[in-house]
């Protein structure tokens, strides 16, 4: 699916008053069920692998393997399953390794519709991100990505985690923006330090309202930290201007198979006999 189609698609959901729901796939199965309960955009990236294998998020962040040759291994599993709907590479920009733009050439010739920035060094904070940006692998790669993606003719959907950093990706083409509130709560292997529901709201509005000053047409949604089912997701709409939907990786893929096996097996385990 191309850039123009999705975006006619998205602004359609929006005008019907519905709103734009996001998931992370890290697995086959999950692309296909998220579909089926008619989700508008599927991201895979290196996090949903490590995820559906138990292990937490973050590990998307470590040296376990090459972020960028993942999702396009993942790419094989996934979009031969997805039949209709945009699906975006998590796109690791800060990777010195690649020459970005050949590879966003490459992504998209793969048939991904678009991106995200993922891995983000947004995750990170503190000296060691102080010495990332020092460095040269700092989070303005991740803006030149989503830039460069742009002048491709992808989608573009990054995270963003301040309102600088919102307004550098209006800026730089930003189609959809996902304020990103931090590790997902919730779970076997959710965080347990987050920000309050309250905290989100100011932290997401804030973020839209930089990011509409660039661009009045950019789509914000919502994400991670204490925005974890959809009860949430529905406080936090209730309690902002303009957010238009949620964006959910552990939320649409690793808590409902926690539950949905569990309580599956606990059904079989009640099973009698004589």
């Amino acid at each position: 699916m191309d850039r123009t189609t999705a975006l006619q698609r998205l602004n359609a959901t929006v005008a019907a008053g519905r709103p734009v729901i996001g998931g992370g796939a890290g697995t086959g199965i999950s692309a296909k069920s998220a579909e089926a309960g008619g989700i508008d955009l599927i991201i895979i990236y290196n996090s949903g692998r490590y995820r559906m294998a138990g292990r937490g998020s973050l590990a998307g962040l470590m040296a376990y393997g090459d972020a960028n040759a993942i999702v396009m291994e993942m790419a094989n599993e996934v979009l031969p399953v997805v039949k209709d709907t945009p699906v975006l590479a998590g796109v690791n920009g800060t990777d010195p390794f690649r020459v970005m733009g050949r590879f966003l050439d490459e992504v998209k010739s793969a048939g991904f519709a678009g991106v995200q920035n993922f891995p983000t060094v947004g995750l990170i904070d503190g000296t060691f991100r102080a010495n990332l940006e020092e460095t040269g692998m700092g989070f303005d790669l991740e803006v030149d990505m989503i830039r460069q993606a742009h002048e491709r003719d992808l989608l573009t959907s990054p995270y963003v985690f301040d309102p600088e950093q919102a307004t550098a990706m209006a800026e730089a083409g930003a189609d959809v923006l996902v304020p990103h509130m931090g590790l997902t709560t919730k779970g076997s292997i959710g965080a347990s330090t987050a920000l309050t529901l309250d905290e989100s709201v100011e932290r997401v509005q804030a973020m839209r309202d930089a990011a509409v000053a660039v661009n009045p047409d950019i789509l914000v949604l919502c994400h991670g930290g204490p925005i974890a089912e959809p009860s949430d997701a529905q406080y936090v709409l209730s309690h902002t201007e303009g957010i238009v939907g949620f964006f959910g990786a552990s939320s649409i893929e690793r808590l409902p198979t926690e539950i949905g096996i569990r309580e599956q097996t606990e059904r079989f385990k009640a099973v009698t006999f004589d």
